[in-house]
Order: C-alpha cells, then structure tokens, then sequence
C-alpha cells in the first residue's frame, strides 16, 4: 500500500491516520492473468487501481475483433468512467493483463471517501485532468499520425509497454492488425 500513499502524496498530502483511513473505503483485490472485472454489458460499478500489474479496457468491435481502448499499470486508474459515473451498462471489458494486486472502489464508497477526506476531490480532479489530456492527445495521434508514426511514437513515450505487452495487444491498442505490426517492427530493425 505504501506506492497508493506515495502516489497519493504526489498529488495532495496527507498524513499517516489519514491514509488508514482513505484505504478503509477501498477493497484490495488480487486478478488472475486474463481475469475479467467487468463485461460489456453488465452495470460498470466500479473503479479500479492497479497496485501491481496491468488492466485493460476494450470492446468487440463489429467484425468481432477486441479493441483495447486503454491499458493501466502501476498507479493508473481504470473504468469506464461514462458508465461508472452514471451506474449504467458499460460498453466496455475490463481484464487483466497480467496477474494483478488491485485497489476496488465503488461510486457510492466513492461518495462517501469524499464527504470525509475533502483534500480526495483536489486528487480525483487532477487525475481526471491528467487522463483527459492524455485522451485528447491519443485521439490527435490517431488523426495525425500513420500507423508506423503512431507505433514510432509510442513506443519511444512507453518502451516499457512494447516489453511487457503482448504485440497482439498493443497492435489491438493502436488499431493495427498483428501482421501489420511485425511488419513495420521488422522494417524499423532493417
């Protein structure tokens, strides 16, 4: 728990009671490689802290392909904030990456971490600010860059990534088939 309080401490500072008290509204979960948290369709009532390991977002898209939309390691945060906020049927999976220790909270636990430690809301504000700017420059990306520019580019921001991730899945985040991905690997190592 002490990378969730150092995570924290980047963002607000609190003090030692304090943390014991923020982690009593969580659930602290251990996943399964290829575990599924939530599935399409089914009510999105939770969001997700990964502690240690990595999470998923995706949908099947109309040709019945998965479409990893978002990834989270070590302290990001994951959910289907859409569904989450409104406590309505997500369009989205959330798995498992890889074996995972995560933090759980629910939108009314939510609520109620907020009424007693105000100093959460500055916290959950910048974090949310933070992953809006990375969508919008993701969604930039998208537009501007072709398919070899955008791995190009991704993996130079996230080499970590391209070592831990299976290329199926990193070819499903940036909308490439698999094949296409060790072609532009091979031609970027000749």
């Amino acid at each position: 728990m002490d990378s969730f309080k150092s995570h924290l401490n980047k963002f607000i500072t609190i003090t030692d009671e304090e943390f014991v008290s923020i982690m009593s509204f969580f659930q602290v979960l251990d996943v399964k490689k290829k575990q599924n948290l939530v599935l399409e369709g089914e009510v999105c009532r939770t969001m997700y802290f990964v502690l240690k390991g990595c999470l998923r977002k995706f949908f099947i898209n109309e040709k019945g392909v998965e479409q990893t939309t978002e990834f989270a390691i070590e302290n990001w945060w994951i959910t289907d904030t859409f569904a989450y906020e409104r406590q309505i049927q997500t369009d989205f999976s959330i798995q498992a990456v890889e074996h995972s220790s995560i933090l759980v909270i629910d939108l009314e636990r939510q609520e109620d971490l907020l009424k007693k430690h105000p100093v959460m809301e500055r916290y959950f504000r910048m974090v949310y600010q933070r992953a809006y700017a990375a969508s919008e420059r993701r969604i930039r990306y998208l537009y501007e860059m072709s398919r070899e520019e955008l791995y190009m580019h991704f993996s130079t921001l996230y080499p970590w990534f391209i070592q831990r991730i299976p290329q199926y899945l990193i070819a499903s985040f940036l909308n490439l088939t698999p094949e296409y991905l060790s072609e532009i690997r091979a031609k970027l190592r000749s």
